[in-house]
């Protein structure tokens, strides 16, 4: 890495160039972004994991950069174009666009206009012109390069050459590509217009049959719903800035005076901008905005997905679970609290009263055999219906009854994963575990699932898929290691995402477990087939094992750190367990005594925090939910209501919520609370519990528009408005689709209306 990049990626986060060296260091060894920010305090000078995942991401995009630069170099080198002033500005370029700019005249081109005038010996001529000399007569010097023998014609057919070759110099100049980039960018416009004769079959796109935005403040999800419109042949789409504004720029910068050879001067900077810069420019700027909106779109999928990762786990608890329907009946299987499967069986709850009957003696005989402690209904077809009768047939009030989201839930039960675990049992029975195991821990569970499966993102399938998977795995990453994994029960799945190992490690440790038995210990973890040191120092500190051989080994004390403790207990005259129990104990530590170079405050700080509470789980208490009796279905939803739900999704245009009609509701953004409201995620997080008021259903089109606002019926500002695109909606997994997206600029009221979908899942 070259160091001034030290420097530069300093300022940009506000940091110190060592951190940013430290940071890059321990990158480039093969640490991750969890052990770095958990583990490496001193060393970052207690960076978190965002600004190391910045910087790891700067490194990733300046090495990128590094590495165009050098393949330029050596292309110039190669065909004797590099001179020590190119190199200089090839060396200063601090973005790909200024690079590109640099290397633009050199690259080598397709035939062009310029070139075949070039070929014809127009380049004189151009030269000449450019010069913009007052006693320059352009048609008397190009009657000198009429020539038969070259296809030069006549003076006119000269003069149009040298336009050529000026306008593509025009075109290829660094800094009138510069200007005109800023010009695309700030004053620049994104206009959408039908394809004459598509107003029909597009009339999902409606909103953008004639419309136009500013570039400097479209927002993500417009330009993805324009671009998608576009992408299925409804729309056409141009982004440029007022053409007199750009070429009076261009003026400026090559036009020299009002003689005739600026005259032709002028005409080639015209044609250079409307046939070479403004389709250049308008290619890049569309990929740099789709590049902001692809950042935006994913920024709230990640974290939408966060918020559902760390959701409140139930624990460890016998559970029994209902995947509910009605023709096919109700999968019911029951969870031991390790959530291994003990039984299943189908329940026909609707079909008549003898089978409603008998699978109320079912459920109750299930409850007792297998000491159920909780009931996980999916909140499917029939889930409020189903959750009713569980109600109704008296079962201890011990038993919590819950409804799970099941997003997602068919995805894993038709997975490779599910058929490991499951061979003898059908989709249905997966489906219903992977229901009652949500409830139990829904990180453990989600793991196994694709996150772009869960449906908690807007226009994910429009977004780069690499970004976005890198992004996702960023968040599950350091969701995982946050919680810490207990090493001994773990899937494979959830072993993949610890720091230090992968599918390959995880996998041995799963073999290795069953083959001896529960780990004894973490030591016992170098015995695992090529789980070397470096993995061992990754991954340590993030597994847990409970009723180890060393009590540290349930806690996110590093095994490099054991020795500390075990000084502390001597030095205080006690056992490394007596600190465990004993707060008085730890307050006689002095943790400036075990100061050391590699070690400081910040370590020791969080080992004391880890011997107050060992291993403890950074995730709120799990708090039981009920959704409003008697409201089962949307036309049970009047105006005015007022419901408890919970967020199942959060966009950019706002947060739909569940209230436990088979049909979420949608909180405009203008309805998320009585102040004005830029993010939603500033006011609301997915699985959040609220209460919401009903302003208005549509059984027709099966739409709820919801408020949060203490003062529902007052009329929000205009700058809160937002307008949907009426997109279908997605599929997030077979069988039920995803909140629709947003898109223009019309009433507030009339959004939310249209904008309220079904929730994501099966």
């Amino acid at each position: 890495m070259n160091e001034r990049y030290f420097d530069k990626i300093a300022g940009e986060l506000k940091v110190r160039p060592q951190q940013v060296r430290a940071t890059a260091e321990l990158l480039g060894g093969g640490a991750t972004v969890p052990f770095i920010a958990r583990y490496r305090k001193e060393a970052t000078g207690m960076l978190d994991e965002v600004a190391i995942t910045a910087i790891r991401d700067r490194l990733e995009q300046l090495t990128e950069l590094d590495t165009r630069r050098n393949a330029i170099l050596k292309s110039l080198e190669e065909r004797n174009l590099l001179t020590d002033e190119l190199k200089s500005k090839l060396d200063a370029a601090e973005t790909m666009a200024a690079l590109e700019d640099i290397y633009l005249p050199f690259r080598p081109k397709r035939r062009t206009r310029a070139t075949i005038a070039k070929e014809k010996g127009l380049e004189p001529l151009a030269d000449l012109l450019l010069a913009q000399q007052p006693e320059t007569a352009p048609e008397v010097e190009a009657a000198r390069f009429i020539s038969e023998e070259k296809g030069v014609a006549s003076a006119e057919e000269a003069l149009a050459g040298a336009r050529d070759i000026i306008a593509e110099r025009v075109s290829e100049d660094p800094q009138a590509r510069e200007k005109t980039r800023a010009l695309f960018f700030e004053k620049g416009v994104i206009r959408s217009r039908v394809i004459v004769g598509k107003e029909t079959e597009g009339v999902k796109f409606k909103d953008y049959f004639e419309w136009s935005e500013p570039v400097a403040t479209v927002p993500s999800h417009r330009l993805l719903a324009m671009r998608r419109g576009e992408k299925e042949g409804f729309l056409v789409l141009e982004t440029a800035p007022e053409e007199q504004d750009a070429t009076a720029m261009l003026e400026a910068h090559f036009v020299r005076g009002t003689c005739p050879a600026s005259e032709q001067v002028r005409l080639a900077v015209h044609d250079g901008y409307k046939r070479l810069l403004a389709p250049s420019m308008e290619t890049e700027v569309r990929l740099e905005m789709k590049r902001r909106a692809d950042e935006a779109a994913i920024a709230v999928f990640a974290q939408n997905l966060r918020e559902l990762l760390l959701a409140p786990p139930l624990g460890q608890k016998n559970v029994l679970a209902l995947d509910p329907g009605y023709r096919t009946g109700c999968k019911l299987v029951c969870l031991d609290r390790q959530g291994k499967l003990l039984h299943h069986d189908v329940l026909y709850l609707t079909h008549s009263q003898r089978e409603a009957a008998q699978a109320e003696a079912t459920v109750k005989a299930l409850c007792e055999k297998f000491n159920i402690e909780a009931i996980a209904i999916g909140n499917g077809t029939a889930s409020r219906e189903t959750e009713s009768f569980i109600r109704k047939i008296g079962l201890p009030a011990s038993i919590v009854i819950v409804m799970v989201n099941e997003s997602g839930a068919s995805v894993y039960s038709a997975s490779e994963v599910a058929r490991e675990e499951f061979p003898d049992h059908d989709v249905t029975v997966r489906g219903a575990v992977s229901i009652g195991r949500r409830l139990m821990d829904p990180l453990a569970e989600l793991v196994k699932i694709d996150p772009k499966s869960i449906g908690v993102g807007q226009y994910q399938h429009d977004v780069d898929q690499t970004a976005l998977q890198k992004s996702l795995d960023d968040v599950v990453i350091s969701c995982v290691n946050s919680v810490g994994v207990e090493v001994n029960t773990a899937s494979q799945q959830l072993l993949t995402y610890v720091s230090g190992l992968g599918p390959q490690l995880a996998k041995n440790i799963v073999e290795y477990r069953n083959q001896n038995g529960p780990f004894r210990s973490r030591k016992q973890l170098l015995e695992v087939p090529r789980l070397g040191p470096k993995a061992f120092e990754q991954a340590a500190g993030f597994l847990r094992i409970r009723n180890s051989d060393n009590v540290l080994d349930a806690s996110a004390v590093h095994p490099e750190s054991y020795h500390l403790v075990d000084a502390m207990a001597r030095d205080v005259g006690c056992q490394v367990a007596d600190l465990l129990r004993d707060e008085s104990l730890r307050r006689k530590i002095d943790l400036r005594k075990y100061v050391t170079d590699k070690v400081g405050l910040p370590t020791l700080n969080d080992i004391m925090q880890e011997l107050a509470k060992p291993g403890r789980d950074p995730r709120q208490q799990f708090e039981v939910f009920q959704f409003a009796e008697g409201i089962e279905k949307i036309e049970d939803v009047k105006p005015g209501m007022k419901l408890p739900g919970i967020v199942t999704n959060v966009t950019a245009f706002g947060a739909f919520v569940d209230i436990g009609v088979h049909q979420d509701g949608l909180v405009h953004v203008s309805q998320l609370a009585d102040r004005f409201v830029k993010d939603p995620n500033e006011v609301v997080k997915v699985h959040q519990k609220v209460m919401v008021t009903v302003l208005e259903v549509d059984l027709e089109r099966k739409r709820i528009a919801l408020s949060m606002r203490s003062n529902p019926t007052a009329g929000p500002r205009r700058d809160q408005a937002d307008r949907p695109s009426g997109h279908r909606p997605e599929r997030s997994s077979p069988g039920r689709p995803k909140p629709q997206q947003p898109a223009g600029h019309t009433g507030w009221f009339s959004e939310a209306l249209r904008q309220a979908k079904r929730k994501p899942g099966l």
